[in-house]
């Protein structure tokens, strides 16, 4: 079997649960302004591509090889701050985002970190993203709903809903979603250091490359838990870190409130350039899709993947 080894470098400038972070601001209008120190470095990455004519058994796509990736400074001597940040998205409203995502927003501009809660750049536009750390039974009524109503989301899955549920990646990535990797143990990246980070998201990436010949860029703290350090080392990976600005209290299965008030609850905090973050597990959401998805290009909302965001 012949192996073609090609070498490259690729350099970087450098909510399971509850997913949705620090949502005390779920019912409320707070504006706490958000401000972190601006301390980027720039760190190289090296991966080698490798294709071996294997092709997995769930996509049929060529087998890739793991990556790898030692963390540069992995005690972190140059003093990146670690002080735990809990993004937030406050509740949007009028067709505005909340002062506190827009806060955020402008933090990662500031930083050069490839980090995103909401587009600025785009009028009506819609990012639909869901977070996957377990199974309940709705991600595939989910995906029958998007793929008949022609919408592009991304599913943020952790190691244990892909290796649990391995037709339903496969699905998603043939109907051509976007696979975003929420680390293999919903570790809280604030507290773990450079190396563990790193070591978090490469098991997740790598089961991915050899069971499914499928690499994603796309990353989502756990939580939405971080620290500069931790948004520095996956921009560092050459991943995006993916937060959102619009979202709401749906993770409690043992909470749910019915279709008619998800419905009500997101289209309510619709805004341009937002990333609306859902949890497959509620069957409120599993019923809301299409009412929320006809409702938001009615008003004319339109539906990009998250490969179409244009960083300024």
């Amino acid at each position: 079997m012949k192996r073609i080894l090609t070498i490259f470098i690729i350099f970087s400038l450098l909510s399971v649960s509850a997913c949705t972070g620090k949502d005390i601001l779920e019912e409320t209008d707070a504006n706490a302004p958000v401000t972190v120190e601006d301390n980027r470095t720039t760190v190289t990455q090296t991966e080698t591509t490798v294709i071996t004519g294997e092709t997995s058994p769930f996509t049929g796509r060529a087998i890739l090889p793991p990556a790898s990736f030692t963390a540069k400074d992995p005690l972190n001597s140059r003093g990146l701050p670690t002080k735990r940040i809990e993004h937030s998205y406050g509740v949007a409203k009028d067709g505005n985002p909340h002062q506190i995502s827009v806060d955020f927003q402008k933090y990662f501009a500031s930083t050069g970190y490839k980090a995103m809660c909401y587009n600025t750049n785009e009028k009506k536009v819609l990012y639909l993203t869901f977070d996957c750390g377990w199974e309940n039974g709705y991600t595939a009524k989910c995906l029958d709903i998007l793929k008949e109503k022609n919408v592009p989301a991304a599913f943020f899955c952790t190691l244990d809903h892909i290796k649990s549920t391995p037709e339903l990646i496969a699905r998603m990535i043939k109907e051509g979603h976007i696979i975003g990797n929420h680390s293999a143990n919903h570790a809280d990246f604030s507290e773990i250091s450079r190396q563990k980070m790193a070591d978090e998201i490469l098991e997740c990436d790598n089961y991915l490359r050899e069971n499914f010949g499928y690499a994603t860029t796309f990353f989502r703290f756990p939580e939405g838990a971080y620290t500069e350090n931790a948004l520095e080392l996956v921009d560092s990976m050459g991943y995006t870190s993916v937060f959102w600005s619009c979202a709401y209290a749906d993770w409690d299965v043992n909470n749910t409130k019915g279709g008619d008030y998800a419905f009500t609850t997101v289209t309510s905090r619709l805004h341009p350039g937002a990333i609306i973050l859902l949890h497959s597990v509620s069957p409120d959401n599993a019923e809301a899709l299409g009412r929320i998805i006809d409702y938001a290009r009615q008003n004319g909302y339109e539906f990009k993947a998250l490969t179409d965001y244009k960083f300024s």
